[in-house]
């Protein structure tokens, strides 16, 4: 699902309404020849008829009439909330959550989300990683375990590794050039998913009840239900059970696809946004089906619920340059030193939270 700028398409889908919108706002850089990567321009992109809901809460506040098809929802929740005419089950809450929740979130996000037995994007190769956030922030590397070598063995193949750990740096560059290593702070970068609750089998697109997990913590499920509220049938109660924690760095986007491995699409996903700001994309049951762009800022909430399950969204763009307000905001909150790293994390990066009601 994720793709970066370097990402191919298959042909047939150059010609769709949703692939034309993805090539749209994807983040493109200018051409210059003697431009490093790190100094290369971001191409300028037209955001004109990207839909801005903290315009539209300040309209909604000032009795303006809202852009056509939006629509004020009248549901006694304690903030607005807005849906869309033409995309049933689909609603927007704009600031939902205050900088207090998001900085909370942000480093729950990096430190204990991706604990196992949560499973992350690096347990196919490396297997289950502990403290990587830590071991970023002190500069470790990890090295493969050759199990009774104490030294690397170049002639063994990945096979024979027995697991890998972290490393001071001086310790690996005692053990020589040809040891197996990677940066702590390399994978952190490279972290692109953490699975809570229930793990979903990326590989068979389902939920493997077998898989050792633990509950959704309790903080967030309570949020979730709170946040849930407006999108869920009269009487009832929304379930957290398992949640898809997404990272998004430069260059970095979430192809369009259908979120349908849940057995209920009455019960909304609740999706929660932090960090930089991102280009939402919601088309419709069709792939040819214009979308509708829209941008997340860092604390606004989505939810997703019954006929709005059946449409295509992605994240075609994240913004990482000095136009993020929502970044500076967050700066304010982060003020403790211990909270450096993970302000240094998001400053260029986006973290998308959702959570789903399984069953």
């Amino acid at each position: 699902m994720y793709g970066s700028e370097s990402s191919t398409v298959p042909e047939d889908l150059e010609r769709t309404a949703f692939r034309r919108a993805e090539k749209k706002y994807k983040l493109y850089y200018e051409d210059t020849y003697k431009s490093s990567k790190k100094k290369r321009k971001p191409k300028p992109v037209d955001l004109s008829e990207v839909l801005d809901f903290n315009s539209i809460l300040e309209s909604y506040y000032q009795n303006v009439e809202l852009p056509h098809g939006v629509v004020p929802l009248r549901c006694g929740f304690d903030r607005p909330v807005f849906s869309l005419e033409n995309r049933p089950g689909f609603y927007f809450i704009p600031g939902a959550l205050s900088v207090k929740e998001q900085c909370q979130w942000i480093k729950e996000s990096l430190t204990s989300f991706p604990q196992p037995p949560n499973r992350t994007n690096h347990n196919a190769f490396y297997g289950p990683i502990n403290d990587l956030f830590i071991a970023a922030n002190e500069r470790k590397a990890l090295v493969a375990d050759w199990g009774s070598n104490s030294e690397c063995d170049p002639s063994v193949s990945n096979g024979g590794v027995h697991g890998w750990k972290f490393f001071e740096e001086h310790e690996v560059s005692s053990k020589g050039s040809t040891c197996k290593s990677v940066s702590a702070l390399v994978l952190l970068r490279k972290l692109r998913w953490s699975t809570l609750g229930l793990q979903f089998d990326w590989s068979k697109r389902n939920y493997d009840v077998s898989l050792p997990h633990k509950k959704i913590p309790d903080t967030l499920c309570q949020l979730a239900k709170r946040l849930a509220t407006p999108a869920m049938p009269l009487g009832e109660e929304f379930q957290p059970e398992g949640a898809i924690v997404n990272y998004f760095g430069p260059g970095d986007m979430l192809g369009g696809h259908l979120d349908d491995m849940e057995a209920d699409w009455s019960k909304p996903i609740v999706s929660m946004s932090l960090g930089c700001k991102a280009i939402f994309l919601l088309g419709g049951k069709h792939r040819e089906d214009p979308p509708i762009a829209m941008f997340l800022r860092s604390g606004d909430v989505v939810l997703m619920a019954g006929e709005a399950r059946e449409c295509f969204h992605g994240v075609p763009r994240i913004f990482t340059d000095g136009e993020n307000d929502e970044i500076v905001t967050l700066e304010r909150q982060f003020s403790h030193e211990d909270d450096f790293s993970a302000l240094e994390y998001i400053r260029s990066s986006r973290i998308n939270i959702n959570i789903r009601q399984v069953y």
